[in-house]
């Protein structure tokens, strides 16, 4: 035994297959055409309002491009400054270690424990 339970097929509503007559359709369609005329104009106002957003943007990105030599001129100034710094801080560090020496041989000196340029290591 085949089975019948297959959906019946669909075809699209037109207006004139109406069970109740034209008065009802052509109310629908009236309110269709007006609801499709209204959803067609918030459209074009929202595609307008995207291309005015559009040109903002735009605008937006061209002063910010006006600022791409400044911003390269401060970064090329700043890694100046950086490796400048850097090298100051190594020269320091270097002055530092030879500081430290210098006042180590001189306390020794102070206390009698340096002999013939060496610091001796035991002390009384």
């Amino acid at each position: 035994m085949a089975s019948t339970n297959a959906p019946p097929s669909r075809t699209p509503f037109k207006a004139s297959e109406s069970t109740s007559g034209s008065a009802p359709s052509s109310s629908f369609l009236h309110q269709r055409d007006a609801l499709v005329g209204e959803i067609s104009m918030a459209m074009e106002n929202v595609l307008q309002n995207i291309n005015k957003l559009n040109r903002n943007l735009e605008g937006v990105i061209a002063v910010g491009n006006e600022f791409g030599a400044v911003e390269a001129l401060w970064s090329q100034f700043e890694n100046v400054m950086a490796k400048e710094a850097g090298e100051g801080e190594e020269g320091k560090a270097q002055s530092n270690e030879v500081g430290e020496d210098e006042v180590e041989e001189g306390a020794a000196e102070e206390n009698g424990d340096r002999k013939d340029g060496k610091v001796v290591e035991g002390r009384k």
